[in-house]
């Protein structure tokens, strides 16, 4: 199992193999042009504190070659001052820089965050079939935080650190350019050293980001599904699933460490080398007079003060990788086209007028040409109802993935009023469909946003309209809140019956052209089933409908029953004229008063 898993992690995808770290940064500007202004006027800031900083190792030979080698005491209190204060601005000014690129990242991560949202819903819904929430989440969270980063802490701070460095040898340059170019020698090796460690650590970091995001991803998977845990106890799996993630990244977490940790002692070696050569060749040069004690003294600081710049580079290594990773990971979900075709010039389709066709349509899911549908033809005309009969896995579901156009069939076409949907936009055609599924989801609010979906179009009256017109005004009446009554996650607030009943009403409030009921009632006892039905009734009244049902008690009034099994439709008709053919449509039906529970397991 640590093998595969390790094999499927270690994996990168070839669209962030695609992206370089240079295409990452040069896909960021876009995002940083908008806040150019408040970018120069935060380096401006920095500039100014990092020119006081500096100020202060110069006040300090002022202070050991003048006022103590003087014996000047107010001199020397004065010199303290300015150094004091010159601190406390140089502080004050970091703050206030801080601030402003604190504000600058977090707008630059809203937009990103909604860019990056906008474009998931844009996504098929085959991308969503491949990819566990808990990976999506880790994109739009943890790796554009790992942005913010890069904004707030990083980019200036480099650019500013670039500034400190040169400060620091020209100073050094202008007391004393015989030291200076003895330090230089060290500067090669420091810069050869990072160059190495960014070469070493590129690929642990986004293995590293990739291991994070697959930590979160299953714990998010778990969390979802919680009470299955429980009641299956699958709770060992859960915790042996999660320690085996925790695992792989903590492998990876080391080497990044230990590289880093290596890396930088190193560094910090190499500052005692370059203060011990300028003892060296201080004492040696002071006594014949080249250079004074505070000179000595001064360079001793600075160099202190030019490894700041290493040390914070270093640091912030590990946000740039994290940031290079997060940004390959963030561009290559953009660059995602997992999205069927738009009409270059789509027909328009206002309503539907004389029904739809299904043409000799065939589809699968895999590339392996075993079909989920095959050769289906069948009509649903204006103002019928329809509907798809036959066990778990036949293609029901299928026929309405295709309608709605979340897959496009490999082989025939689908039509409305004679148009194909594929010359129709997604938006235009889906707009005149209602769906209302088995498994009802209700969002985050109240019920009147449930039922509208937060839409500007819907006012009011349509929404209690809709409510009354499927009997949800009836519990929601009862509702100390009534229409703005919280519903809690997943809406565990509400007996299923009236979960469904709000889907009904949700259903019913757009004006539909088309109906689409996938198992609607399926998993209800029979007394909400009886209340369910009298809703769909009103709710399909002189609507076309197209009907997915396991009971089919439910569709014995239907005007045409597809049966449909692996893939094929081998019946058609009323359920009269099914029963009388005594097919396959008969043994099921007759199957099903058999078993009590009502539902169609399976049947040969």
């Amino acid at each position: 199992m640590s093998t595969e898993i390790d094999r499927e992690e270690d994996k990168i995808s070839p669209e962030e193999q695609a992206i370089g770290s240079r295409q990452a940064f040069a896909r960021l500007i876009p995002l940083i042009k908008p806040y150019k202004a408040g970018l120069i006027y935060s380096l401006i800031l920095l500039i100014i504190a990092i020119g006081l900083s500096l100020y202060w190792p110069v006040l300090m030979k002022q202070a050991v070659d003048v006022d103590i080698k003087n014996g000047d005491l107010n001199g020397l209190i004065i010199t303290v001052a300015i150094i004091a204060l010159s601190q406390g601005l140089t502080l004050f000014l970091q703050y206030i820089q801080r601030i402003k690129l604190e504000i600058i990242g977090q707008n630059i991560m809203v937009e990103l965050k909604r860019r990056l949202f906008d474009h998931i819903l844009s996504l098929d819904i085959s991308y969503f079939d491949k990819n566990p929430v808990g990976r999506i989440m880790a994109r739009v969270e943890s790796d554009t935080e790992s942005l913010r980063q890069l904004f707030t802490n990083t980019v200036v701070l480099l650019l500013g650190d670039l500034i400190l460095a040169v400060g620091v040898f020209a100073i050094m340059f202008y007391y004393s350019w015989q030291l200076t170019l003895v330090l230089a020698t060290v500067i090669p090796i420091v810069l050869a050293l990072m160059f190495i460690y960014e070469r070493l650590t590129t690929k642990p970091f986004l293995l590293l980001r990739k291991r994070m995001a697959e930590v979160t991803a299953t714990l998010t998977e778990f969390l979802h599904g919680m009470s299955i845990i429980q009641i299956f106890h699958r709770g060992d799996y859960a915790c042996n699933r999660l320690n085996e993630v925790n695992r792989l990244k903590f492998k990876t977490d080391i080497i990044v460490h230990v590289g880093s940790g290596f890396f930088f002692n190193i560094i910090f070696f190499l500052q005692y080398v370059m203060v011990s050569v300028v003892l060296i060749f201080g004492i040696k040069w002071s006594s014949s007079g080249t250079i004074s004690i505070g000179t000595m003294s001064m360079f001793i600081i600075l160099i202190w003060r030019a490894f700041e710049p290493i040390y914070r580079v270093s640091e912030q290594m590990a946000n740039i990788q994290k940031a290079i990773s997060g940004a390959k990971r963030i561009f290559a979900l953009l660059a995602n086209n997992e999205k069927l075709p738009e009409p270059v010039h789509p027909v328009e389709w206002k309503t539907l007028k004389d029904g739809i066709v299904f043409d000799d349509v065939s589809f699968s899911y895999h590339s392996n040409g075993d079909y989920a549908l095959r050769n289906a033809s069948f009509e649903i005309p204006v103002g019928k109802r329809v509907a798809l009969a036959g066990v778990t896995g036949g293609g029901k579901t299928t026929v309405i993935s295709l309608l709605l156009r979340f897959y496009d069939p490999q082989k025939g076409r689908i039509t409305v009023d004679g148009i194909d949907i594929r010359d129709i936009s997604k938006e235009e055609l889906r707009r005149r469909f209602a769906l209302v599924l088995q498994d009802i989801f209700l969002f985050p609010g109240n019920i009147r946003t449930n039922i509208a979906l937060e839409s500007n179009g819907i006012a009011m009256p349509q929404i209690v309209s809709a409510a009354q017109t499927v009997e949800a005004d009836q519990f929601i009446g009862r509702l100390p809140g009534g229409y703005e009554t919280e519903v809690s996650e997943k809406g565990a607030n509400f007996s299923r019956g009236e979960r469904q009943l709000l889907s009904f009403a949700r259903a019913l409030v757009v004006n539909p052209d088309v109906l689409i009921l996938d198992e609607a009632t399926s998993s209800v006892d029979p007394d909400t089933e009886r209340t369910i039905q009298a809703s769909l009734k009103k709710l399909m009244n002189g609507r076309t409908s197209l009907i997915i049902a396991h009971r089919l008690s439910t569709i014995l009034d239907v005007d045409q029953i597809l049966v449909i099994k692996r893939g094929e439709i081998i019946e058609r008709g009323t359920h009269t004229e099914l029963i009388l053919q005594n097919g396959y449509y008969s043994k099921l039906f007759h199957l099903q008063f058999k078993n009590r529970n009502g539902v169609i397991n399976n049947v040969e």
